[in-house]
């Protein structure tokens, strides 16, 4: 955890500087990027919520996606955290949106990733989003959800600092 909170540190520098929002929408990290934010003192100047969606019953009730939405689309991929980057950055009104989603282990998901499979979003209320995918090549899950969290906030950082 103390690896995640040297970069939420910078983050959280780079948001009050900007005077700028972020919420969260997690799902194979559990909390973790939230977790990270939120230990950084003064996290309630740029973070305003977060949800972990877990489940499809997750997705529609905290991120208010229906399945019609979903047409197309399915979970662990980057359209899907595209979506729930641009979906958690509208819903709570904030400057920034980030969302993961993916397969942690020690087996893959049930749309064939392997453990170790993870795409991260970041949304920005200008429109401009950026959405990668990893492989980690790892069943490990703990160490999966600790490598998901990392890249998602250097993710955040990166467009923070760019």
């Amino acid at each position: 955890m103390n690896e995640l909170v040297t970069i939420a540190e910078k983050i959280a520098t780079q948001l009050i500087a900007r005077k700028q929002t972020i919420a969260v929408a997690e799902s194979s990290t559990g909390g973790l990027i939230s977790a990270a934010l939120l230990s950084v003192p003064g996290a309630s100047a740029y973070f305003l919520g977060g949800a972990v969606v877990y489940t499809r019953n997750a997705r529609r009730l905290l991120m208010d996606i229906p399945d019609e939405a979903m047409k197309g689309i399915r979970s662990a991929s980057q359209p899907y955290a595209q979506l729930l980057a641009s979906q958690v950055c509208q819903r709570f009104a904030t400057d920034w949106g980030l969302s993961e989603t993916g397969a942690t282990g020690p087996t893959g998901n049930r749309y064939g990733d392997a453990a170790g499979h993870c795409c991260i979003a970041v949304a920005s209320r200008g429109g401009a989003d950026q959405v990668i995918t990893m492989e980690t090549g790892s069943s490990d899950r703990q160490a999966n959800m600790q490598a998901f969290a990392k890249m998602a906030l250097e993710l955040l950082l990166l467009r923070l600092t760019d």
